[in-house]
């Protein structure tokens, strides 16, 4: 009989379907003594104070140019860990799959995430599969929680002081304008790729550098307006930044003013920002500079004790404005 090239409902079921779909695929792509031992849970060996969060994904479309589902949950899990200073070390995943997924294209979202696993050397000990029926999901929605071993501890939103450097670690933008591209199927003369990437490695060399590290985020959701709004309210801080000082890139510039976005306000997948004393802001930026799409690291503003809970951004002319919390949805199921 020939072998299904869709996910059936079997395939969660729990019996020889589903024990095939796990070990020739899943066990494969995520190979680790842990994982083969195939207990209902995974035993740890955990030291110091621990790091965990959880995170699902459902974007829409699975597929875009720089990534998928399946980059996207590893990437996003593994950055929220680096963002706490946080050594990326086990990770959980669940699939929920629905019924006519082809088996190809799942292949290939399980083995870009085996893939991204090895940029942070985390690993995959516990996971769950489901198939509901079709017209119950959108193809594929992924799960994924993970831990990680603090080792900068105090890298905390109370941690932010007047005077601190605002750092953006690249432009900014391109994961929302590259979903949206992909779903509205708007061609562009120039490629416009997501920034879906892992952030641990240029995060480690930033720890290793021994830095004093205030805070870190990922501008994901709201992009590095709804991070630098956040951060105001909850240290009871100001923050002023330059406009020209932020890097937007022009098919990002052309995609907002094509559909009347403002680029600081479009998710992000592989984009940081960092609050450090100001002395270290230099050396900071220069070792971002040097890895992971980092090129563009600037510094973008600084921390101040005035007008507390408000951010305000200096346009290249001189005028001033607030740069306000993004309202409304502006791309729904971006991760």
């Amino acid at each position: 009989m020939a072998k299904p090239t869709q996910i059936q409902l079997s395939h969660g079921g729990g019996g020889r379907e589903m024990a095939e779909l796990i070990g020739k695929l899943f066990f494969d792509a995520f190979d680790n003594p842990i994982l083969r031992r195939e207990e209902d849970a995974a035993a740890l060996n955990l030291n110091g104070t621990t790091a965990f969060t959880t995170d699902s994904f459902t974007v829409a479309p699975l597929f875009f140019q720089g990534g998928n589902i399946g980059k996207l949950a590893i990437a996003g899990t593994v950055n929220d860990l680096a963002m706490m200073g946080a050594e990326p070390q086990y990770l959980s995943c669940g699939f929920i799959i629905e019924e006519g997924f082809e088996l190809d294209k799942l292949k290939t979202i399980v083995n870009s995430m085996a893939e991204e696993l090895k940029k942070s050397g985390a690993r995959i000990v516990c996971g769950d599969t489901k198939v509901v029926p079709k017209g119950c999901a959108d193809g594929l929605f992924i799960n994924t929680s993970g831990v990680g071993h603090i080792v900068k501890p105090g890298i905390s939103v109370s941690a932010i002081r007047p005077g601190d450097a605002i750092i953006l670690s690249r432009d900014i933008g391109r994961h929302g304008a590259a979903i949206l591209t992909a779903r509205e199927g708007l061609q562009l003369d120039s490629e416009l790729t997501s920034d879906c990437a892992t952030l641990w490695p240029v995060v480690e060399r930033l720890i290793a550098a021994n830095l004093d590290i205030h805070a870190m985020r990922d501008a994901t959701r709201g992009g590095i307006a709804a991070v630098l709004n956040e951060w105001t309210k909850a240290a009871n801080v100001g923050i002023d930044i330059e406009e020209k000082q932020i890097a937007v890139c022009d098919e990002v510039r052309g995609v907002c003013e094509l559909y009347g976005f403002e680029p600081w306000d479009l998710a992000n997948e592989g984009t940081f920002v960092i609050a450090l004393p100001q002395a270290a802001a230099e050396a900071a930026v220069e070792i971002m500079q040097r890895f992971c799409g980092c090129q563009d690291a600037a510094i973008i503003g600084t921390v101040t004790d005035e007008h507390q809970g408000r951010v305000i951004m200096q346009s290249p002319w001189g005028s001033k404005r607030y740069l306000d919390l993004p309202q409304g949805e502006l791309l729904p199921r971006i991760c």
